[in-house]
Parts: C-alpha cells; sequence; structure tokens
C-alpha cells in the first residue's frame, strides 16, 4: 500500500523547497544602496552580515517582531540597518531611507525568488487527489499575500492554508507549528499527515516528533544529505521523484514513527 492512500494532509515547506533565491540576499541589499547614489558594499560582506543580524532580531524579537509586538516594517528596518553596519557601512538618516524602502519592496514582491518548475504541479497533484495542503514555513505575511500568488502559487489552487511563523507567533523548529498546521487542516491525526522539506533540523526532526510522517529534499547536493539518510530520513531530489515516492513507484526507507526524534 503506498504512503499516498494512507495521508489525508501534506504540509510543505516555501523557501529551499518550493521557491528559491535568485543569487545572495546579499547582492539585493547592494545592489539598492548603488540605486541609491552610494558606493556599493563588497557583496559577500553583506551578506555575512545580514546572516549575524537576521540571526540576533530572530532571537530578539522572534517571529519577525511576533514575540514582541512589533510591526513587520520595523522589523526589517532594524535587521537591514544592522546588516549594513556589520558589513562595515553608515549611512544618514535620508540615504538609509532610501536605501530600506528599496530592499523592503523588492523582497515583498516576486523579484528575488524563482518557483522551482516542479512546484505548482506537484502541488496540484495532491489536491486532485483530495489531500489538504498546506504550507508550514518561518515567513511573514507578504509570502502569503504578495510573493507566493506572484509566482503562480495561490491559496485554493495551489494549497489551501499556511501556517506562516510572522503570523502564527511560532517558527521552526518548534513542533508547535506543525501542530497547528494539524489543527487547520480539519484536526487531522499526525499519522494521517507528511511534511517536506528541506532540513533536518527545521523540518525533519520536528514534523517527527508530532507524529507526522516526513520527507526531506536535496534540491541543491548539500553534503548533509548523507547524514540524513544515515540517520533515516527519506532524501529525494525534487518534487517530482517526491510524487513518485507518494505513489509508491519510487522505493525509499523511512524511519519508523516509534524512532522518531524529539526536538
Amino acid at each position: 500500500m503506498s504512503l499516498l492512500s494512507k495521508l489525508r494532509l501534506v504540509t510543505v515547506d516555501v523557501t529551499g523547497t518550493l521557491i528559491a533565491y535568485k543569487g545572495q540576499l546579499g547582492d539585493y541589499y547592494c545592489m539598492a544602496a548603488k540605486a541609491s547614489g552610494v558606493p556599493c558594499p563588497d557583496y559577500e560582506r553583506m551578506h555575512e552580515g545580514f546572516k549575524v543580524a537576521y540571526a540576533e532580531m530572530t532571537r530578539n524579537h522572534p517571529c519577525f517582531g511576533h514575540g514582541t509586538s512589533m510591526p513587520n516594517v520595523q522589523w526589517w528596518k532594524m535587521c537591514v540597518k544592522d546588516s549594513f553596519l556589520r558589513a562595515g557601512y553608515e549611512y544618514d538618516d535620508v540615504t538609509f531611507d532610501k536605501i530600506f524602502r528599496r530592499i523592503y519592496a523588492a523582497f515583498g514582491s516576486s523579484a528575488p525568488y524563482s518557483v522551482f518548475p516542479d512546484a505548482q504541479r506537484f502541488l496540484r497533484w495532491l489536491r486532485s487527489r483530495g489531500l489538504v495542503v498546506g504550507l508550514v514555513s518561518n515567513s511573514e505575511y507578504r509570502y502569503r499575500d504578495v510573493v507566493l500568488p506572484s509566482l503562480g502559487l495561490n491559496q485554493g489552487s495551489e494549497w489551501d492554508f499556511g501556517v506562516f511563523s510572522g503570523m502564527v507567533g511560532v517558527e521552526k523548529p518548534d513542533p508547535r507549528i506543525y501542530e497547528m498546521a494539524l489543527e487547520a487542516a480539519g484536526g487531522v491525526a499526525p499519522e494521517e499527515a507528511l511534511h517536506i522539506g528541506d532540513s533536518m533540523r527545521k523540518d525533519y526532526a520536528p514534523a517527527r516528533s508530532v507524529g507526522m510522517h516526513a520527507l526531506l529534499l536535496d534540491r541543491f547536493r548539500t553534503a548533509d544529505a548523507e547524514h540524513w539518510r544515515r540517520s533515516g530520513a527519506p532524501v529525494l531530489p525534487d518534487l517530482a521523484a517526491a510524487q513518485d515516492w507518494l505513489a509508491g513507484d519510487r522505493k525509499v526507507e523511512e524511519e519508523p514513527v516509534s524512532s522518531r526524534q524529539r526536538v
């Protein structure tokens, strides 16, 4: 019997699973500075500065400010400013405001993203089989309202509901975000649900910890994939392969639910 016949719900991660960034985040920050009339910072320093700034903002103001009642735009303004400072660049308020407006507008559009060619087809295939499809993402409301629709991934045709960390106040790898998804789907039992993502820590382990089936994608041939396999996780290259796996056309061993990892 295929796994598909046992499922009522499939939840899917977004970034790295359905969509990807075009280039590096630092590229867009540097281009915004250049377009605002100031020298373009070093791309690599900018990218590294962003990673540190983003991690600190996430610790201090979780879920894009939801945890401390900070407006989304203010959260990003602080993050962007700290990113430039960590890269060694400081601008006067007028110049920074110009730069920030460009960055905030860009990431609230489809411009920095591309959708994987198998994403829409896979999601529609799931829904055509009568399954509920949910998105579980560490992202904010603009993914739901602007980014995903602009990429052709629409609520009602490709997915049924979304659990976005910036809107619900819980983010992966907290297992509660998966429990929220089960509830949002109408109280689906975890053994009747599958989660698909690209991170052992954020996707596979917490989904398994609440009793869901889980699958990892290795779209970019990450060095961690072999470790994932040795840990007992099913690992596939893309959603086309996932479709075959679900339909029973491809054999991939799945770790028993009884041995799932707690996080």
